[in-house]
């Protein structure tokens, strides 16, 4: 469903900033694979999960999404293979309408529009048992304007939109990295039960090594631009932190750093 092979990618080029952010990285993932990605400040999680959702042109390599080569397609373009959940709560939603007409947005996503009414009976019926699911009593706020949901609230409701539509792939960069641990957990719960739901193709950058652990069926970890572990199936079940610290020294020949990823 989605084949990253050797891309690249430098910032500011033959500048006292340049910055290799991505050096040669590669990943493929069958259809409904839920990859956690994990990895040190700097180590490229981000700027991968960026590449594959078009927000820039790699400089070298290809991305491939359901056999259909996307690596010159720009953002807008890629967005129909896409389905993406952002860091930032207030990313994803339209704070001034509804929660429905939020929903309805999304259900209509690369429709062509007509004159009609804006969101009929039956749509009313199935946004307001797809709410159900959240367990977060939206159900009976359909006609709240979005701006007044938490940040929890907002990042549970932008993960029913961007699956809206089953995409090809579903993206998550650090979606619950400024939720406190007990809404993160409760959106974590809710994205895995989802995803498992609908078989989705996921991909979860995240900086806790908790989480990519328990999260998913498969856990790549990167390093100076490229994935350097690749841990799936009884491997990952039964991973700890301290064997995947040991696996990054192993491989990388250093000491994992970040400390924010291991105690989180």
């Amino acid at each position: 469903m989605l084949q990253v092979k050797e891309i690249y990618k430098t910032f500011n080029p033959g500048t006292v900033n340049e910055k290799r952010a991505l050096n040669g990285a590669s990943l493929t993932l069958e259809e409904g694979e839920f990859v956690t990605v994990i990895g040190g400040n700097g180590a490229g999680k981000s700027t991968f999960l960026n590449a594959v959702a078009g927000v820039w042109p790699v400089d070298a390599g290809s991305i491939v999404i359901d056999g259909e080569d996307v690596t010159g397609l720009c953002e807008y373009k890629r967005a129909k293979y896409l389905g993406r959940v952002f860091q930032d709560p207030m990313t994803g939603t339209a704070a001034d309408m509804e929660i429905q007409e939020n929903l309805a947005l999304a259900a209509r996503r690369g429709q062509r529009r007509g004159l009609g009414w804006g969101i009929s009976g039956k749509e009313r019926e199935r946004y307001h048992e797809m709410l159900k699911i959240l367990d977060l009593g939206l159900e009976d706020r359909m006609t709240s304007k979005v701006g007044l949901l938490s940040g929890g609230q907002r990042q549970a409701l932008t993960l029913l939109m961007a699956t809206l539509q089953k995409p090809k792939v579903l993206l998550l960069d650090e979606h619950t990295a400024a939720l406190d641990p007990k809404t993160a957990a409760k959106v974590l719960e809710t994205t895995e039960r989802i995803v498992t739901e609908n078989h989705l193709t996921t991909m979860m950058v995240t900086h806790n090594m908790r989480d990519a652990i328990a999260h998913g069926n498969r856990l790549i970890m990167m390093n100076e631009g490229k994935v350097i572990l690749n841990i799936a199936g009884e491997e990952k079940k039964k991973l700890t932190i301290e064997e995947l610290l040991h696996k990054f020294e192993e491989v990388s020949g250093t000491e994992f750093t970040n400390d924010k990823a291991i105690l989180s």
